[in-house]
């Protein structure tokens, strides 16, 4: 079986987040970067299945040169060989179109990533990638077993899971508990180095979105502490006040 899995190269998640250039650019000053989290739960069970069936693991990145750290880390874990797509992240529709056009050359069983990044959040990336494609697309799956050419899946929905069978190719989008993040060893960094790590070429320029501004969050206010047997108070503030009552 061969998997391709999308990494996403992100913010660690205790970053200070700034912005410069009248607030149209990111800071990357003394930002550390890491395999988006919901990604690493993807990677994580595209080992286990490697390990329970045999195939290959192929991990792609769209990003330039200062991605190509969390695409060895990716080998270290367990992917066989990495693609970095050389381009900018430009917006959802541009990233999916260069992992569809990946995905055609490759022939891949199964698409696997997260199902979302932490940058931006957006989580429409796998559900472009099986239109481009033509495959099904679901996510989040929680679970993930394969038995043949058929795929076994849960899925969160509102107020509850949803089991479901699929054959392949699939393209999904992954989340806790699929599998548990996989640190890499030693032999796993050293072999990571001679792995190969090839660069492609952006398929097209295409974006359909424009960033203008980005904007923080509003500063949190003061906190009202209440005394535990001033009922009415408390009450009283949560109705006028906070307006959640």
């Amino acid at each position: 079986m061969k998997i391709l899995v999308c990494i996403t190269h992100v913010p660690d998640t205790t970053s200070k987040i700034a912005f410069t250039d009248g607030n149209t650019k990111f800071d990357q000053t003394g930002v550390q970067y890491i395999i988006g989290p919901y990604d690493d739960y993807a990677l994580a069970r595209a080992v286990e299945l490697k390990e329970q069936s045999g195939g290959s693991i192929t991990v792609l990145n769209v990003g330039e040169a200062e991605t190509e750290p969390t695409l060895r880390k990716a080998l270290a874990i367990g992917a066989d060989d990495a693609i970095r797509v050389n381009a900018f992240p430009k917006d959802s529709f541009f990233v999916a179109n260069q992992i569809a056009n990946a995905a055609k050359e490759g022939g891949y069983d199964l698409i696997l990533m997260g199902r979302e990044s932490i940058d931006f959040n957006s989580g429409v990336v796998h559900s472009m990638v099986g239109e481009l494609l033509g495959m099904p697309s679901l996510s989040p799956v929680m679970t993930l077993d394969i038995e043949g050419n058929k795929a076994k899946m849960t899925r969160e929905i509102e107020g509850g899971k949803e089991y479901l069978e699929a054959d392949l190719p699939l393209v999904l989008g992954c989340q806790e508990p699929i599998a548990e993040w996989k640190i890499p060893n030693m032999r796993g960094i050293m072999t990571a180095r001679t792995k190969p790590l090839n660069v492609v070429e952006p398929a097209d320029d295409t974006v359909r979105t424009q960033l203008s501004t980005y904007e923080m969050p509003p500063a949190k206010g003061a906190v009202k502490m209440i005394d535990a047997d001033n009922v009415s108070e408390l009450v009283d503030l949560l109705k006028n006040e906070a307006k959640v009552l």
